[in-house]
């Protein structure tokens, strides 16, 4: 854009010096005398000049950067306007461009390393401090009318400088490297505020990063912490001993109570099983009693049983001896009829055989000689003399000696008697 001006002025100033070459030709080859007009011609070009010179150094148009805000302000009346962006026409000489940053900000306190601070103790100590801000929406027309350009340098820092170093002095380095860091925090936050507000710039926040403290007391402090730690690990550990001792207090009593518990619950078990076992022996007594009625029935009946047997078996078996009794005495009756039969038959076989022998002597001979067929076969006797029995004389019962006699011995088994 500054380029197409800059030709443009460099147009016209070629078009006017075009026009007073002409204008002074026709002056030198007129008729008549005309008064030169040089004069005019160089103020006018002066006044091209100038006017091209205002449009280069002063252009009438400027861009608004990215992530600010823009600000016209006229210089006549002393109105403003604000443009957020785009690109704004502006007059030379009568109106002017403030551009204010629309994003937040970040400043710094301090560097890196740097320990400008001092605590209650009076010790040195870097403070890594952020301050997050912005420019108020609502008041950037007076922000761009009464700040300076460079409002980090000439507002923001002596602002939080002079918070920082009053509130810093009240803390000892101890609280501001460990236990008051918030709250430092909220202290710097609380008195920042309203100064900066009153400037029309909002505070979001402050953030308190590194402290940096002095050799020594980093030292100290170390060992002190390192004390600290120790001691608090020694109470840890007590107290995690003393925790230890309560759960097992602890569990010691809820084993007891659960051991207390299952006793109560056993107890309660043989409670209702001795009570149904009492129901049921309610119901069972009557069933034992009818069970030994009818054993005691039954024990009854298998003795009448036994005694009816007994006294049957009994009377069988007298019935039996009557009758055993009878048949022996019907024997021996019997027996005595046939021993009496058999004698009378014997001794009339007797007195018919005596009459037989009496009549015929030699039969007893006979008889004898039958009785020994069966060992001896021949026998050879002289009959005795006396007219005797033949067997005295082997018998050696005989009065007078006989003849010596010859037995010859039959052989086994014979069956028959030859006499000579």
């Amino acid at each position: 854009m500054f380029d197409r001006i800059k030709k443009m002025v460099l147009a016209v100033r070629a078009v006017f010096a075009k026009g007073a070459a002409g204008a002074g030709s026709v002056v030198r080859s007129g008729a008549r005398a005309v008064p030169r007009p040089g004069l005019r011609s160089v103020l006018a070009l002066c006044a091209l000049g100038g006017a091209g010179y205002l449009l280069v150094k002063h252009p009438p148009v400027a861009k608004i950067e990215r992530g600010n805000v823009g600000v016209r302000i006229n210089q006549l009346s002393g109105a403003a306007t604000v443009v957020r962006d785009g690109t704004v026409v502006l007059i030379p000489g009568v109106h002017e461009l403030r551009q204010l940053p629309a994003l937040d900000q970040i400043y710094k306190a301090a560097g890196s390393g740097e320990q400008p601070y001092q605590s209650v103790e009076g010790l040195a100590l870097g403070v890594d401090l952020s301050v997050r801000y912005a420019v108020d929406p609502a008041k950037l027309v007076v922000v761009a009318q009464t700040l300076p350009d460079d409002i980090r340098t000439a507002v923001i820092d002596p602002a939080v400088q002079g918070v920082i170093y009053k509130i810093v002095t009240r803390y000892t380095v101890r609280e501001i490297f460990s236990s008051k860091r918030a709250e430092i925090q909220q202290a710097i936050e609380a008195e920042l505020k309203p100064k900066l507000a009153a400037d029309g710039i909002l505070l979001r926040h402050v953030t308190i990063g590194k402290i940096t403290l002095p050799r020594e007391y980093m030292a100290g402090m170390e060992t002190l912490l390192a004390e600290e730690l120790q001691t608090e690990k020694m109470r840890y550990t007590l107290e995690l001993k003393e925790k230890q001792v309560k759960q097992t207090a602890l569990e010691a009593d809820a084993d007891k109570i659960k051991r207390e518990k299952a006793a109560e619950a056993a107890g309660n078990e043989q409670i209702i099983a001795a009570k149904a076992q009492e129901q049921a022996m309610a119901h069972v007594l009557p069933f034992k009693q009818k069970q030994i009625e009818q054993r005691r029935l039954e024990a009854e009946a298998e003795k009448t049983s036994r005694i009816k047997t007994s006294e049957g078996a009994a009377q069988a078996r007298v019935i039996e001896a009557t009758g055993e009794a009878d048949s022996r005495r019907k024997l021996a009756d019997a027996e005595a009829y046939r021993q009496e039969v058999v004698g009378k038959v014997s001794t009339a076989q007797m007195e018919r055989d005596g009459a037989v022998i009496s009549r015929h002597p030699l039969l007893i001979q006979k008889t004898m000689a039958d009785k020994l067929s069966d060992k001896v076969s021949v026998i050879i006797a002289a009959p005795p003399t006396d007219g005797g029995f033949i067997g005295a004389a082997l018998l050696g019962q005989g009065k007078g000696v006989a003849a010596p006699a010859t037995v010859a011995a039959a052989p086994e088994g014979a069956t028959g008697a030859e006499e000579q």
